[in-house]
């Protein structure tokens, strides 16, 4: 058997997610990899067959997606002929983590195409919503990579096939330890917002991780270095808290190393507003903007020594087995129908 499994480039949650799965996935099954996106920092520690352009958003500076940079980026004229030309017959199912090229490719083609994300776990009725739905950011999480089949990861399994958080084992083998400061990864904010904000709570130091930054540099009780994997590491396990967007995998990070956590949802995205509204309902305390005016809730936070405590495990070999176990089981239902067909 021989499956395409296709990754997301934009934002790193994807890729680690995916550097945990390759090894075990391989020693079940002949896999080739394809990438699509530009807005990733981490590099993939596995063969890339297929690196393609695909579909990528821009973070903003001011809290959300910059459109303007997001048009720019994308052509649909290029978006098409990248779907028309991938290769996705030449497998026996793509496994897609919210990967639009392969995802549209394989759904032309009639080719079993099963998404294994976080996403996927976003349209399951069972996850909880904010009470004003986003028929937008909804049709987006759904039209986006249409699969045939979902299996979703989340903070907590609301379902069977959602699954709870793949941590690397960079994170599961880490040192823990509090050495008071507090790491922020705020990406769709600039460095001179952040600064703005969190210089004014002098009592405290703030690691900030930025996507704008190419060298480190101080402000005040603001450290701002570049996005590096190790540094970044490092810091989320030695800090006493941590800062960050209402994304997946920082926050589920934050949570498995018992760091304080607090999050600001990415404005105008509906997938972190989500993701908000079950950290909150987890106890998790979330403001809606980085912004002097939530500086007490930063304070509060901050000041007091609130941890949630969760549970793990890793569940890749399962999941794996899970999704080639449906995958056979489609098979012989397949077959069963067809020799149904002939018979009559």
């Amino acid at each position: 058997m021989k499956i395409l499994y296709a990754i997301q480039g934009t934002g790193n949650g994807h890729m680690s997610r995916a550097m945990e799965f390759l090894p075990e996935l391989s020693r079940h099954v002949d896999t080739d990899v394809l990438i699509s996106g530009t807005q990733s920092e981490i590099k993939l520690n596995y063969p890339v067959k297929y690196r393609l352009h695909g579909a990528s958003f821009i973070f903003g500076t001011n809290g959300g997606i910059n459109y303007q940079a997001t048009w720019r980026t994308n052509s649909v004229r290029r978006i098409l002929s990248e779907i028309m030309a991938c290769p996705v017959n030449q497998y026996d199912f793509i496994l897609n983590d919210f990967e639009p090229i392969t995802a549209w490719a394989a759904k032309w083609r009639g080719i079993p195409c099963y998404s294994l994300s976080h996403q996927s776990a976003l349209l399951s009725d069972a996850v909880p919503k904010p009470a004003r739905k986003d028929w937008i950011g909804h049709l987006v999480l759904s039209g986006y990579a249409p699969c045939t089949k979902h299996f979703g990861f989340h903070f907590y399994s609301y379902e069977k096939d959602i699954f709870l958080p793949i941590i690397r084992k960079e994170i599961r083998n880490a040192s823990i330890s509090d050495q008071g400061h507090y790491t922020v990864y705020l990406p769709f904010y600039s460095d001179e917002k952040i600064i703005h904000v969190l210089t004014q709570m002098p009592s405290y130091q703030w690691v900030i991780f930025s996507k704008h930054a190419s060298t480190s540099y101080t402000k005040g009780n603001c450290t701002i270095q570049p996005i590096n994997s190790e540094d970044f590491i490092h810091s989320i396990s030695t800090a006493a808290g941590v800062l960050c967007g209402a994304g997946f995998e920082t926050p589920a990070e934050a949570l498995f190393l018992q760091k304080k956590l607090l999050v600001i949802p990415m404005k105008g995205q509906y997938e972190q507003g989500i993701n908000a509204m079950s950290l909150k309902q987890m106890g998790i305390p979330v403001v809606s903007k980085l912004d002097p005016d939530n500086l007490p809730v930063i304070k509060d936070w901050a000041q007091k020594d609130q941890r949630l405590s969760v549970n793990y495990p890793d569940q890749s070999n399962l999941i794996i087995h899970r999704i080639l176990e449906y995958h056979y089981s489609q098979q012989m239902a397949s077959r069963l129908a067809h020799l149904e067909e002939l018979a009559s």
